[in-house]
């Protein structure tokens, strides 16, 4: 707790927000609005908000909102908890020097959260090695296959030591909410959830993503199994006749169940699940082609690249390109 000399802090605590190129500002406002609110419900500066980035004058958004910044990367207070905010295309704005100034704070002390995809750096950086984690669900496939040391994790946030990571979205409201908890107590913590009209508090519990039935918008027990038989083992694709013995019916009953829920058979459903992870990877990675295929249970690149081309109109090569593209125009 935060000692108080009428009513003030005598030390605010200070959250120092890096914005990285084309961060997203859902994930970043919400984590901001809840410290600003907290200060305003307590009456006294509780937390100070500063903005710091790579040249430390302004920094793009993802949806091209500019913001200014007030200081560059700079050296800070062993007290003083950095709040990385990162979205679209964190590969390409983790630079050398971001990485290499992480690992200096962190040498120092400092406590780091990353916010949406800006996991991604702090792995890369070496911070969450032997650590549990967590990142947006889009870039799970991608970071599991780049950073074997981290212990990631489907939660909506991860709070392990002084390292912090969460999923993108809302989930930093439910962060900071955890924060100012620990700090202030229970009562600040809820009072700011209703400013924010924010009516759940999650956990480091919760999951991110729906449930399976949420998702299809379909409640069939054993279809849901099914699928999620299928999601865990995408590198090892498993026949749809083992899929049909293991939730107790026949393959032919297994192919009416898809049909009549997803119009779609077992086989083309799973394939598809397959080729999205392979995207995922094509996008947010620098594996090549062929590891992709073996990632994504294709045994060989030309049955890979034409079934990928038969789904998204376009060859893995090109997916590639295409990306590499945007980047670097």
């Amino acid at each position: 707790m935060v000692t108080l000399v009428n009513g003030v802090p005598r030390h605010p605590k200070k959250f120092v927000f890096v914005l990285m190129d084309n961060f997203t500002m859902l994930s970043c406002a919400g984590a901001v609005d809840a410290l600003r609110i907290a200060n305003r419900l307590a009456e006294a500066k509780l937390y100070d908000i500063v903005f710091a980035g790579e040249g430390g004058e302004e920094a793009r958004s993802s949806s091209g909102a500019v913001f200014r910044l007030a200081m560059d990367l700079e050296e800070l207070n062993r007290e003083d908890t950095v709040v990385l905010c990162s979205g679209v295309e964190v590969q390409a704005a983790t630079t050398r020097r971001l990485v290499n100034w992480l690992r200096r704070e962190a040498r120092r002390g400092v406590s780091i959260a990353a916010l949406c995809t800006a996991g991604h750096a702090l792995a890369k950086a070496g911070l969450l090695d032997g650590k549990r984690a967590t990142i947006h669900w889009e870039n799970q496939d991608s970071f599991s296959e780049e950073f074997e040391e981290v212990d990631l994790t489907k939660s909506v946030f991860v709070i392990d030591g002084n390292r912090m990571t969460t999923a993108g979205g809302t989930a930093s409201i439910d962060l900071m909410l955890t924060i100012i908890a620990t700090d202030h107590g229970e009562e600040l913590a809820s009072q700011v959830a209703d400013q924010m009209i924010y009516s759940s508090i999650r956990t480091d519990q919760d999951t991110q993503r729906l449930s399976i039935p949420t998702r299809i918008g379909v409640r069939h027990p054993k279809l849901s199994q099914v699928i999620r038989m299928m999601e865990q083992n995408i590198e090892e694709p498993i026949s749809p006749s083992i899929l049909a013995q293991e939730v107790g019916m026949s393959t032919r009953q297994l192919e009416r169940l898809f049909r009549r829920y997803l119009n779609r058979s077992p086989k083309r459903y799973y394939m598809e699940l397959r080729l999205q992870k392979a995207r995922n990877l094509l996008l947010q990675t620098d594996m090549s082609v062929i590891n992709v295929a073996l990632a994504c249970g294709f045994a060989s690149p030309s049955h890979f690249s034409k079934c990928y081309r038969a789904h998204y109109d376009t060859t893995p090569y090109r997916e590639r390109g295409t990306q590499a593209a945007r980047v670097t125009s």
